[in-house]
């Protein structure tokens, strides 16, 4: 048990929030804490993040908070800038300050080593680096670059100051921040907010593999679903658990409720049944005794409560349109998106009445843009756009939860709907829950999640035919979510919406237009259909992929990336190829002198094994040799590359236990490789071998056949290669440091077979070159 709670209460003043507090956090558990806004969900965390105390519940029953060890927990509200002048960049990197002392002192300890090479020292290192491995010291900043780039962060970006950047930016800058830190239980208040579709299902892996616990407070239905293995749902100031994910949950709770209904009606008749017994027989001498004992029988029963019905309570409008609109709702060509001549995308679309048009997209490729353009608001920069006969607009904005008015909301509502009686006005607010006193409320005292149903009042109010909406789902709990729903799936009109919701989006949706890279791509039915068809493309590219010979060997991050006639190169070519072999764990440093191997971390390497391996080098434009590392930092061989179309590269391997690589690119019009111990392949003659004709044609049989089995071996080596990249490359792996490294050693040792069976294959080739012609 890594955290637990009992006996514990949470208050808002004098009014209890939450009461008779039972909560515990085991060693990984995913937690979803669910419930109404306003219920204190956010409150909760607060409380297990130490920002607010749990209160006892009684004096006779003292709150008890009791921790396994210490455990660190990281809240994001806790995570601010001491200084906005400095870079993203710098600003992320401080999470690393420990990682990197350690790299340090591992380095140190690395040329400690060269010095002194006892069995102290060594085991020392050992230690060490098995440690900085384990906390995943080889793959951190690999880390960091994958969470800057999930979080749409551009290279340029990078190096913009803290104070560059908008309020939700610098909040998605501390989210990877704390993700990075790995709290030992990490605290999560509507993470999805204002990420798109493929950040948040790329952080739902990346939380189900995250190797601790993980407390997360979410309205999103499906990453709830996906990631949460236990439910705590607050209703009526209880706390009550529920194993499983979401969907589990209202299983369960419904059939709770249903069975407690049962138990209590079934009790009740018992109990009735006893008193009417109890009544009969009191007023008879001898069956005094016997109604005595039917009223203890009562008395000694454990009286099951009935069951409070679910908090259910929702806006609800029978909205209808005012009018029809005619079929042909919206006819739009080739119309391009953007500010300031800048084209975000280009749209084309023929909208029906009736349909449903959910968007998609990544953030920043001009969907609220594009709503925008449609309702008005912004001119396109090229093409048109044409409504129907009798289309009437109900537009709304992301931005209605900032909405701003020093009036109240009778007032405010009022006055845009002047026509209306006091009571109609009453009336149409009270279906949105704004009734009573609260009509008195001011506007910019409200929740965001008060002013979104203070818009949409206004908006089915004006009763459209065809509703434009921006992320309507922001800022409402799941019951208001639900209840949206069912009105946009009974709406008799027309709706194009923006949504990163997904189960929103596979309720409401009856076609979708996915924003991608600059234009659109229209698909004729709902969500559910949709991710069939990716998934589909997706794997037509991977086997199109396979089938072209894509190669992707490399420490992680890394990608070599080879067409098929380029791999498997003609022999003559093959021994032209440049192929170094690194050995007795020797790396190269930039001056190009040698290390040993235990001074690997000194420079940078992503790698446990000593070894340095050098793949993919082919005869094209330029020659590159580099080894995978992880840091900007690493140590490199370098290469010395003039103004030419092609590359001459020269290898010098001595048979000690060092290694010098020299690559000198020359401008020449062809590609050329020479070995120190043999410049040329020299032709024998048949009385040089001394053999027959018959004799010669069995040696050139028999090398052509060992050529044909090593290439083979080659092929598989290849194919597995691919697999464990693929392997690496997943993103369930992102947070397991340990398989990662035993993925990673795989792959070296795969790439080190091939470096082998490469050399071997062209050892056989040089003998076969070297015999005379039959």
């Amino acid at each position: 048990m890594l955290y637990q709670v009992s006996n514990g209460s949470i208050s808002y003043g004098d009014e209890p929030i939450v009461s008779d507090i039972v909560f515990e956090v085991k060693n990984t558990e995913k937690i979803a804490i669910v419930g109404r806004n306003g219920c204190g969900k956010t409150t909760f965390l607060k409380a297990i993040s130490g920002e607010l105390d749990f209160e006892s519940q009684s004096e006779n029953k003292p709150v008890n908070v009791a921790k396994t060890g210490n455990p660190t927990i990281g809240y994001l509200k806790q995570i601010s800038f001491e200084d906005t002048t400095i870079t993203l960049e710098e600003e992320v990197k401080k999470v690393f300050k420990d990682m990197d002392f350690r790299k340090k002192e591992l380095a140190e300890m690395a040329k400690k080593l060269e010095e002194d090479y006892s069995d102290s020292n060594v085991k020392t290192y050992i230690a060490m680096e098995e440690k900085f491995r384990e906390d995943g010291g080889y793959y951190y900043e690999k880390e960091y670059d994958v969470l800057i780039r999930k979080f749409g962060f551009t290279d340029e970006e990078r190096k913009k100051t803290l104070d560059e950047f908008s309020g939700g930016q610098q909040t998605k800058i501390a989210f990877i921040k704390l993700l990075l830190s790995k709290p030992d239980i990490l605290l999560l208040d509507e993470p999805t907010n204002h990420l798109d579709v493929t950040t948040i299902q790329w952080l739902e892996n990346y939380l189900k593999n995250y190797e601790k616990a993980v407390i997360v407070v979410s309205h999103d239905r499906m990453f709830l679903d996906n990631v949460v293995d236990v439910v705590y749902e607050i209703e009526y100031s209880k706390l009550t658990k529920y194993p499983g994910n979401y969907s589990y949950f209202v299983e369960q709770k419904e059939k709770n409720y249903e069975k407690q209904l049962k138990d209590y009606e079934n009790q009740q008749k018992e109990i009735k049944r006893l008193q009417e017994l109890v009544e009969k027989m009191k007023h008879h001498p001898t069956k005094v005794s016997m109604a005595w004992s039917k009223q203890k029988a009562i008395d000694r029963m454990k009286k099951i409560p009935k069951p409070e019905k679910f908090n259910t309570k929702t806006f609800k409008s029978n909205f209808k349109p005012k009018n029809q609109s005619g079929n042909d709702v919206l006819f739009i060509n080739n119309m391009q998106i953007g500010y300031d001549n800048q084209v975000l995308s280009e749209v084309s679309l023929d909208l029906k009445r009736g349909q449903k048009l959910g968007i998609i997209g990544a953030n920043g490729l001009g969907k609220s843009t594009f709503l925008k353009t449609i309702a008005g608001k912004i001119e396109q920069i090229s093409g048109e756009y044409k409504y129907g006969a009798k289309v009437e607009i109900g537009y709304f904005d992301q931005q209605m939860a900032m909405y701003r008015s020093s009036k109240n909301i009778l007032n405010d509502f009022w006055d845009e709907f002047p026509n209306l009686t006091e009571q109609d006005v009453r009336s149409s607010l009270g279906a949105f829950l704004f009734s009573g006193d609260d009509v008195y409320k001011d506007v910019n005292m409200l929740s965001g999640g008060e002013k979104v149903r203070l818009a949409l009042c206004k908006l089915m109010k004006r009763r459209p035919n065809v509703l434009i909406l921006d992320e309507p789902t922001n800022h409402m709990d799941i019951v208001g979510k639900e209840t949206l729903e069912k009105m946009l799936q009974e709406f008799e009109g027309t709706v194009i919406f923006v949504s990163h919701d997904r189960y929103f989006m596979k309720r409401v949706a009856t076609k979708i237009l996915l924003f991608e890279n600059g234009y659109t791509r229209q698909f004729q039915f709902g969500y559910d259909e949709y991710q069939e068809k990716i998934a589909e493309e997706e794997n037509e590219e991977i086997s199109s992929s396979k089938i072209n010979g894509i190669k992707t060997f490399g420490k992680i991050g890394t990608q070599n990336v080879t067409n098929s006639s380029n791999a498997r190169e003609s022999k003559a070519e093959k021994s032209t190829k440049t192929l170094v072999t690194v050995t007795n764990n020797t790396t190269s440093n930039n001056s190009g002198t040698t290390i040993d191997a235990t001074s690997l971390i000194g420079n940078d390497s992503a790698s446990t094994n000593a070894s340095s391996i050098i793949n993919d080098v082919t005869s094209t434009n330029t020659l590159s040799i580099s080894n995978d590392v992880a840091s900007t930092n690493a140590s490199s061989i370098s290469n010395d590359v003039m103004p030419t179309n092609t590359s001459s590269a020269s290898n010098n391997v001595t048979p000690t236990n060092t290694l010098s690589i020299s690559n000198d690119v020359t401008p020449t019009n062809t590609s050329s490789a020479s070995n120190n111990a043999s410049n040329s392949i020299k032709k024998l003659t048949k009385a040089e071998l001394g053999v027959s004709d018959y004799e010669l044609g069995k040696m050139h049989s028999r090398l052509r056949r060992q050529l044909k089995d090593i290439e083979s071996e080659i092929e598989k080596l290849e194919q597995q290669g691919e697999a464990l990249q693929e392997e690496l490359l997943n993103p369930e792996y992102q947070s397991m440091y340990s398989k990662l490294t035993e993925i990673q050693e795989q792959i070296d040792e795969n790439e080190m077979l091939l470096l082998e069976k490469m050399e071997e294959w062209e050892n056989v080739n040089n003998e076969k070159e070297s015999l005379p012609e039959l």
